[in-house]
């Protein structure tokens, strides 16, 4: 009987960790399978590009994964049980069970609401592809005095106001953040980002908590009240609740637990990579929610899966949290190193650091969308299979 991998969430890691796996994998032992909610595949780091009006180039799961051996389910996962082994799955017709060997869980984030009221009822956001084309149609139609009010202060958000401030500048872009715009940033860094703010007239309202979000606006936490024709909330990410519903030991902010080999510490047949993994990065600190990190632990977990079913030696691959590339529109933007866990004063900035971005966007791109380059012969057997064989040769 094949050994049965499903791979739950076809992101950056999820189509990665699929390809890399049929590719490494003799297909007389394993069967894998993709099982995504989208029929394509969606650059989610360009989301915000999406929602300011820009098309991106169609990659299509059935072109992705032809002549590849992986098998791609377009559903919607609805449940893991991971002590029964079984994924629910809702797709066009009905709800359907399936059941696996080995999962890699990388079902990936959407936005935080932290609790706010308001923020599902009356605020848009861009963690998905169907969110960021729901936002593009609201501002469309706004009109010459339209104003976007984006909540927040990480990466999404700055990204977002740029972009839309730059695609839209018949908009009004307002920017409340609970700290201060890029804190975070070395001092260069920061420095360039409010000259682009400027140039790009975008309005910032620094300390300012979001308590409740509403149809025409927000209220802050001092009473203050910004009005807006559309709110987007980028005020940080948050694990789908399936992972912590299914059994597994998850955090606090129900990331699953990981041991160094991305297997789940509750269910050692469970690998968790990306936005869902909680694992501890070189610098000591967890690996943020990101591109980099869910290449980091989709490659991790998949040189696991390989030697716990072929017996070979698992090899540590690197967990670096190396820095941050920030688009400031299409001809700006923040390269910032970090040095360990403290940001170095290197930096890049400009449309140098808008460059940089764009080459690493399409190299991660190219790589997950095209998995059969430099296709190997697929001469990795199961231990499994191995067994076998040895047991059919006559003594």
């Amino acid at each position: 009987m094949q050994h049965r991998i499903i791979v739950l969430g076809a992101g950056y890691a999820g189509t990665f960790a699929a390809g890399y796996l049929a590719r490494h994998l003799h297909t007389d032992d394993v069967t894998v399978t993709a099982v995504n909610a989208e029929p394509d595949f969606v650059e989610r780091f360009r989301l915000h590009q999406v929602a300011a009006g820009q098309q991106l180039k169609h990659r299509p799961f059935a072109t992705i994964f032809a002549d590849t051996g992986v098998h791609f389910r377009q559903a919607r996962v609805t449940a893991v049980d991971a002590d029964q082994k079984t994924v629910t799955v809702s797709g066009a017709d009905d709800l359907e069970l399936l059941e696996y060997d080995t999962l890699v869980y990388s079902l990936g984030s959407t936005a935080a609401d932290h609790g706010v009221p308001g923020v599902g009822e009356h605020a848009h956001h861009i963690t998905s592809r169907p969110a960021a084309l729901r936002l593009r149609d609201r501002l469309d139609t706004m009109g010459q005095d339209g104003t976007a009010l984006v909540v927040g202060g990480n990466l999404t958000a700055i990204e977002g106001a740029a972009e839309i401030a730059e695609s839209h500048p018949e908009l009004k872009v307002v920017l409340t953040t609970s700290g201060a715009l890029g804190g975070w940033l070395a001092p260069k860094s920061q420095q360039h980002l409010m000259r682009v703010f400027d140039r790009l007239g975008i309005e910032v309202h620094e300390q300012t908590r979001i308590d409740r979000v509403e149809a025409d606006g927000v209220i802050a936490a001092d009473g203050t009240r910004y009005a807006a024709d559309a709110t987007v909330w980028a005020a940080g990410f948050a694990v789908h609740p399936i992972a912590a519903a299914s059994g597994l030991a998850v955090e606090a902010n129900d990331q699953i637990t990981v041991d160094r080999q991305m297997r789940s510490v509750s269910h050692p047949e469970v690998y968790a990579a990306g936005d869902a993994a909680f694992i501890i990065g070189e610098n000591g600190q967890p690996l943020p929610m990101s591109c980099a990190s869910a290449g980091f632990t989709s490659q991790q977990a998949t040189a696991a899966i390989i030697g716990d079913l072929t017996g070979r030696e698992v090899k540590h691959k690197g967990l670096p949290y190396v820095g941050n590339h920030i688009s400031l529109g299409r001809r700006d933007g923040i390269l910032q190193v970090v040095d360990g866990d403290v940001r170095s004063r290197y930096a890049v900035t400009g449309r140098a650091a808008a460059r940089i971005k764009e080459s690493i966007l399409k190299g991660a791109t190219w790589g997950v969308a095209n998995p059969t380059a430099k296709l190997p012969v697929r001469s990795h057997r199961t231990t499994t299979s191995a067994a076998r064989a040895a047991e059919a040769v006559p003594a």
